[in-house]
């Protein structure tokens, strides 16, 4: 039997089994979303001449003024760097729009978001000027209250419904679920309902 040979070290004390056992479910949720919110492609134009190998996971040859798609985690470096433009939907309407939609709203319904909708929102924090930032964290709090408190109201009478599911980003998904295992066992303990 062979044994599988020891990989060389990395020069990080992380013990990335550790690093996921650390994790409660949302967080590891928010993690993946996140990671792949940063793999999917986005579209650039190349502002020079470009090449770039790391076989065999990335391999790009453009020309100034080439268009393609580039996964956005290179996108985010190459576009710090100078070397291209990112032509992707300005994430700011697309969060207000978000934020509006919540806004206007019945207080009973939740609005639709993308199930990667809070990942997409902390990439583009982390992008943006501190002034920018703190104007746009304060008008996501209410946002974020608002889908907390339907959520809890809506989890506590029933369970994830198909409909309701494909309003929710990934990490509320959990929580809904979260939330309505609790009451319903809270409900049983409180009523002695075996």
């Amino acid at each position: 039997m062979k044994s599988v040979p020891e990989l060389p070290p990395t020069g990080m004390d992380v013990d990335i089994s550790k690093l996921f056992l650390d994790m409660d479910e949302i967080t590891m949720l928010y993690t993946y979303s996140s990671l792949d919110y940063l793999l999917k492609d986005v579209r650039v134009i190349y502002l020079r001449d470009f090449e770039l190998s790391l076989r065999p996971l990335v391999f790009i040859s453009a020309k100034e003024g080439d268009m393609t798609s580039v996964p956005r985690w290179i996108s985010i470096i190459l576009s710090q760097q100078n070397v291209i433009e990112i032509h992707d939907e300005d994430q700011l309407s697309y969060i207000k729009r978000a934020l509006n939609r919540e806004r206007i709203a019945q207080s009973h319904m939740l609005s639709t978001i993308e199930p990667d909708f809070y990942a997409r929102v902390n990439n583009y924090l982390q992008n943006i000027e501190d002034k920018e930032r703190d104007s746009l964290i304060v008008s996501l709090n209410p946002f974020i209250a608002s889908r907390l408190q339907k959520i809890a109201k809506l989890s506590a009478s029933s369970p994830l419904i198909p409909e309701l599911e494909e309003k929710l980003s990934i990490e509320e998904r959990l929580l809904y679920e979260n939330f309505y295992n609790m009451t319903s066992q809270f409900r049983k303990l409180v009523l002695k309902i075996e």
